[in-house]
């Protein structure tokens, strides 16, 4: 943090111009290493046990191949949360189809992985 403020106040002495100009640079930068986005997610589950976290998780990979779960842990809670969409409604039809196996279970927002390129 303070090699960045030395490199403010060195662009500001020299071009408010070059300022602008780092801080896209450094904006391009952070973006590239992230590899996640704003999207959302399903969540099937929240307990303050671990074993039983690991067993929804297991248990739903097993009988949904191809969606992927996370395990989250947000004290006191170990979360379990399902898919990548990049929209509510992407979200609400992944809800539809685990509901009847999942009946609690809701959308919230996440960080989701990028889509692939094809």
């Amino acid at each position: 943090m303070l090699s960045f403020m030395f490199c403010v106040q060195v662009a500001l002495s020299q071009n408010p111009d070059s300022l602008v100009q780092m801080l896209v640079q450094k904006h391009i930068a952070l973006n590239s290493a992230k590899m996640t986005m704003p999207g959302f997610r399903v969540q099937i589950f929240s307990s303050g046990q671990r074993i039983p976290a690991n067993e929804t998780r297991s248990n739903f990979m097993r009988n949904y191949a191809g969606i992927p779960a996370y395990m989250l842990y947000h004290q006191p809670n170990f979360k379990i949360r399902i898919g990548d969409c990049r929209t509510r409604l992407e979200a609400l039809k992944l809800l539809s189809q685990v509901q009847r196996d999942y009946p609690n279970a809701f959308v919230v927002k996440d960080e989701v992985k990028l889509p692939e390129l094809k």
